[in-house]
């Protein structure tokens, strides 16, 4: 059993030395996958804060809408209602 493993790890060692740019690719790789988890990571914040600002925009444009019709916003339990006087 110890001869296996003393076989194993001499193997091991010798295709690292033979071929640095393996290690040199598996290094590559992780810095690839962490670059993309940012990169998804900053999509879902800035589609979170495109989402939040579209939603205001549009909250705005409907009091600006019904403030120009001569309304009034009546705040509902968890709506806005546009109160025509």
């Amino acid at each position: 059993m110890s001869d296996l493993n003393k076989f194993e790890n001499k193997s091991i060692d010798t295709d690292v030395n033979a071929n640095p740019s393996l290690a040199r690719q598996e290094i590559n790789s992780q810095q690839v996958s962490i670059k993309a988890w940012s990169q998804k990571l900053l999509v879902v914040l800035l589609c979170v804060a495109s989402f939040y600002g579209g939603w205001k925009s549009y909250e705005s444009n409907m009091v600006n809408e019904c403030t120009a019709n001569g309304g009034q916003m009546v705040a509902g339990d968890r709506t806005m209602i546009c109160q025509l006087s």
